[in-house]
C-alpha cells in the first residue's frame, strides 16, 4: 500500500488499516486501533494491541542488558540509543543529567520501555550498587580497552556519553572499564548513536546467538 506525496511519488503507508469484523477477542486488543487502523511502528505481532499490552509481553522477555546515557546538552542522538534499545528489548534505560531529554529520535518506542531517570552520576552508580550491576562505559579514550574482543557481561549497564564531549570524567571514574570500537578511517569518533548500536549489537553476538 503507498500514498500519494507528488505527481508520480509514491511513499509506502506504515501498518494496516480497519481490521475486518469480527474483531478479534481479547483483553490485549485496542477497540480504537481496530476500527481505525494501526499505524504504528510495530512488529505484525503486536498490530491493534494496546500499548499496555505490548509491553506487559515484552516484560516477560526482557534482556539483562540495560543502557545508561548522559543527558546534559539535550542531545539529539539520545533519542536515537533509545530506539536501539527497544530494538534489542532491554531491561531498562537510564537518562543520567537533565530529566528532560530529546525524544525525536526515540519515534515514541520509549513507550516500549522502562525508562529511569538518575539527576546525577553519583546517583545512577548508587542505584547500580545497590542492584549489582557492573557498569560498562562506551568511548574512545586512552584508558579504554577493545570493545571486539572484551567478554561483556550478561547483566551489566552500557553507558554512553553525549555526542562530541563522549563520557564525563566523573562517568569514566564509575565504569569497571571502557570499551572503545576499533575504527578505520581519519575521524576520531563516530556519532553516539552509531556507537550505541554497534555496542548493543556486540552484546547479543555473545549472549544472544544460537550459533555461538
Amino acid at each position: 500500500m503507498a500514498a500519494e506525496i507528488g505527481p508520480g511519488e509514491f511513499f509506502p503507508v506504515v501498518g494496516v488499516g480497519p481490521h475486518a469484523e469480527p474483531w478479534p477477542v481479547g483483553e490485549r486488543f485496542d477497540p480504537e486501533l481496530l476500527e481505525n487502523g494501526d499505524r504504528r511502528n510495530v512488529l505484525d505481532h503486536y498490530r491493534y494491541w494496546k500499548v499496555e499490552a505490548i509491553v506487559s509481553d515484552l516484560d516477560s522477555k526482557r534482556h539483562p542488558l540495560q543502557i545508561a546515557i548522559e543527558n546534559w546538552q539535550h542531545d539529539l542522538n539520545i533519542g536515537s540509543v533509545v530506539r536501539t534499545a527497544n530494538a534489542f528489548n532491554v531491561e531498562f534505560v537510564h537518562i543520567v543529567g537533565k530529566r528532560d531529554w530529546n525524544r525525536r529520535g526515540a519515534m515514541v518506542t520509549d513507550k516500549y520501555l522502562h525508562v529511569l531517570h538518575h539527576p546525577t552520576v553519583a546517583d545512577f552508580a548508587e542505584w547500580c550498587r545497590e542492584n549489582d550491576l557492573p557498569i560498562i562505559g562506551i568511548d574512545n579514550l586512552p584508558v579504554s580497552k577493545p570493545l571486539e574482543n572484551y567478554p561483556l557481561p550478561e547483566r551489566c549497564a552500557l553507558f554512553f556519553g553525549q555526542e562530541g564531549a563522549g563520557m564525563s570524567d566523573e562517568a569514566v571514574a564509575i565504569c569497571s572499564v571502557v570499551l572503545a570500537i576499533q575504527q578505520y578511517g581519519s575521524t576520531r569518533s563516530m556519532n553516539a548513536s552509531a556507537a550505541g548500536a554497534i555496542a548493543m549489537y556486540a552484546w547479543a553476538m555473545q549472549h544472544l546467538n544460537p550459533h555461538l
